[in-house]
């Protein structure tokens, strides 16, 4: 990859490349078509474009899509050609676009460069590592339970609204000291949000509220939660700075941790080599859940970053302020680094990011998804689909790889909790 900077004071480009708005039409990444069937999309931008996509993420908002696993990893790695700031960019664009809450800059550190950055991590990092994760394990079983057996005797159900969504939710708010009230505004502000739709600001202002009112509940009332140990940091957060650390915390919880656990369910239901597993064979929740997160990772696209200045990649030139966005997706299906089929080093693939923004919650999201898995196919080791594959729904929105259901059928169990 070839980073240039244009020569100071002159506009224009001084090295051979192409402008990405020039490279070809921009590809809708919000359509139900994407949606259904994302990685055919990826294989035609790869032979059609190269490492680098122009991509629309809402109609009108123009972005570059990032497909080549290197390129990648050398962007994640060079915030100070690519911050993630986007406050220049932010004043180009209507306020009202349905992925401005998706991208907006907040005083956190997900959307903050430099000394900022630094700040705002190291308070959450510091918070997130002393979370206990033996005591999640009976956190997860806890939360568990009393959710399968609401439905184990009925003989079906939809494991995303009857178990993965609630159970991250309760985990969420538990690990994050949440009162039940206030967390149910800020996980359906969070899923409007994710979805990029047309009520994303009424879904903005919906988590907004809610977590201002969690800040302020824990700065009166502090606990051994994540909330707490954050107003308790030497960074001393403002109560807006806080508000934004926990919109964070909840925005990267419940959706993607949702749905690695739908998708990896979906992978064990589906496919011959895992769906043994249910009854006893080889292939562990663990192996399902590692080549989901190389494969199809649940956070498809994201990463996003905004060049200082114009910038010469893989030879074509990325403009300055606009949004650079990583597939981790497609990139982890590069062929470059993928040979002839065999996956990359656990350490290796991008499903949790890379560099200085890389996800500081990956230990306690990976055991909530292998622990409720383990939970729910203890209980009904019999699940299967109630609908043929092919005919589930993909959710549309340019972030994620979410199903809007995924309904399964098993014989009728006792609930644990019954004599």
């Amino acid at each position: 990859m070839t980073l240039s900077d244009p020569t100071p004071g002159d506009d224009r480009p001084t090295e051979t490349g192409i402008a990405i708005d020039a490279i070809g039409p921009r590809i809708p990444l919000y359509t139900k078509e994407f949606a259904a069937d994302p990685h055919r999309m990826y294989r035609a931008m790869r032979q059609d474009y190269g490492t680098l996509v122009p991509i629309e993420l809402a109609p009108g908002i123009r972005a570059s899509l990032v497909i080549g696993y290197h390129t990648a990893v050398r962007i994640l790695n060079d915030p100070e050609n690519f911050p993630a700031d986007p406050r220049l960019w932010q004043r180009t664009v209507p306020a009202d676009n349905p992925v401005m809450p998706m991208l907006e800059w907040r005083p956190n550190a997900l959307r903050s460069s430099g000394a900022d950055h630094v700040r705002y991590r190291q308070a959450t990092v510091a918070a997130i590592a002393e979370i206990d994760l033996h005591g999640l394990h009976s956190v997860v079983a806890r939360t568990a339970t009393p959710l399968i057996d609401g439905f184990s005797a009925n003989g079906g159900a939809d494991l995303i609204s009857q178990y993965a969504f609630p159970l991250v939710f309760q985990i969420i708010n538990v690990l994050l000291g949440c009162p039940a009230d206030i967390g149910q505004r800020i996980a359906q502000g969070t899923a409007i949000i994710w979805a990029a739709g047309e009520n994303a600001e009424q879904g903005n202002k919906m988590l907004t509220d809610a977590m201002l009112e969690l800040a302020l509940l824990r700065r009166a009332n502090p606990a051994d939660d994540i909330v707490s140990r954050l107003i308790k940091h030497p960074a001393r957060l403002s109560d807006e700075e806080m508000t934004h650390q926990i919109a964070t915390l909840y925005g990267a919880g419940i959706e993607p941790t949702t749905n690695l656990i739908a998708n990896t369910m979906l992978k064990m239901l589906t496919d011959d080599r895992f769906a043994g597993n249910l009854l006893g064979g080889n292939l562990t929740t663990r192996d399902a859940l590692d080549e989901l997160l190389y494969t199809d990772p649940p956070g498809a696209n994201y990463c996003l970053s905004y060049p200082r200045h114009p910038i010469l990649v893989d030879g074509v030139w990325l403009p300055a302020h606009q949004p650079v966005m990583i597939s981790m997706a497609a990139c982890n299906n590069d062929p470059e680094i993928r040979g002839s089929g065999g996956f990359l080093d656990n350490r290796a693939h991008l499903a949790w990011s890379a560099g200085p923004h890389a996800c500081p919650a990956k230990s306690p999201a990976y055991l909530i998804a292998q622990d409720a898995i383990d939970q729910l196919t203890d209980v009904l080791p019999e699940l299967s689909l109630a609908v043929p594959a092919d005919e589930l729904d993909w959710r549309p929105g340019p972030f994620n790889r979410a199903l809007a259901a995924l309904p399964v059928r098993f014989p009728p169990s006792r609930p644990a909790a019954m004599p």
